[in-house]
């Protein structure tokens, strides 16, 4: 199985190869015609990889005709990479895991170090011949809902990872600043922990090693030692992002990703929320 983060010559030397689909997924979706990866697709975020009309992720088969469309067969290495430090590349890479493809990686250090390198760009759009994929498992432990978080508030066995900022986290702000989808209120889910996702990337946007990574995380008593941890944010995206640190570069054990986030669990009737730091 290859690596789940792979670098800019790794791709530079193997992106091309057969049995390799580069996909961008972007938060600018204008940014992929701009230039990008020789051989790279594109995956809109906004309209292919979320339903356009209930607040949810896609099906499984419309991920199966996504997918086809695309060319990429079960056993072909899916690489993911995008702009603002990788965060809807990792929200891409959590939907492929969650629906049970196993040969998929993040570029480390996304479209922003590709482009700090001065490495190659295009604008020709590739087209490769469809395929008939189909999803073998659905790995729904890789998921947490509003009922899951709910269920657990109280259980010392529970930890909750909030990474969206410090003025997010407090209440301060309800969401960063032009993002359109928003809550009714501002706060955080009552016991999470705040470690902002950017403290898990280095300047180049690659990922902090291993080491920082876990003394970022057991300073604020994130250790994995838990049974369930859930990391989540506005939407699910940086949220991904952590999850994607937390599982495979630390190795935790039970992490998931509350995708549903502070847009859906600010607006639950009942829901509790706590304003400031935590105690």
């Amino acid at each position: 199985m290859p690596d789940v983060l792979v670098s800019t010559q790794w791709v530079a030397e193997h992106g091309h190869d057969a049995n390799v689909r580069l996909v961008e997924v972007d938060v600018d979706t204008t940014q992929y015609a701009s230039g990008h990866i020789p051989g790279a697709i594109a995956f809109d975020w906004q309209t292919q990889l979320q339903d356009t009309v209930a607040r949810d992720i896609i099906s499984r088969k419309e991920f199966e005709a996504l997918v086809s469309r695309a060319g990429i067969a079960a056993d072909t290495h899916v690489v993911l990479y995008g702009d603002n430090n990788n965060w809807f590349a990792a929200y891409a890479f959590w939907l492929f895991k969650l629906y049970g493809h196993e040969q998929v990686s993040l570029l480390d250090g996304g479209r922003k170090k590709w482009l700090a390198e001065e490495r190659p760009l295009t604008n020709e759009v590739p087209v490769y011949p469809a395929s008939s994929y189909h999803v073998s498992a659905v790995r729904a432990e890789l998921r947490a809902d509003r009922d899951f978080v709910r269920a657990r508030l109280n259980d010392p066995e529970f930890t909750l990872v909030d990474v969206r900022s410090v003025a997010e986290y407090t209440g301060e702000i309800i969401a960063p600043p032009g993002m359109t989808e928003t809550a009714q209120r501002p706060g955080h889910i009552p016991g999470a922990r705040n470690i902002p996702w950017a403290q898990a990337v280095a300047e180049d946007g690659t990922f902090k090693s291993a080491d920082e990574l876990a003394k970022l995380y057991r300073t604020k008593g994130v250790t994995g030692e838990t049974k369930d941890t859930v990391a989540y944010c506005r939407i699910g995206e940086r949220s991904s992002h952590t999850w994607f640190a937390l599982k495979y570069i630390l190795g935790y054990e039970n992490v998931r990703n509350y995708d549903g986030s502070w847009t859906e669990w600010g607006n639950l009737i009942g829901a509790p929320i706590h304003l400031g730091d935590e105690p």
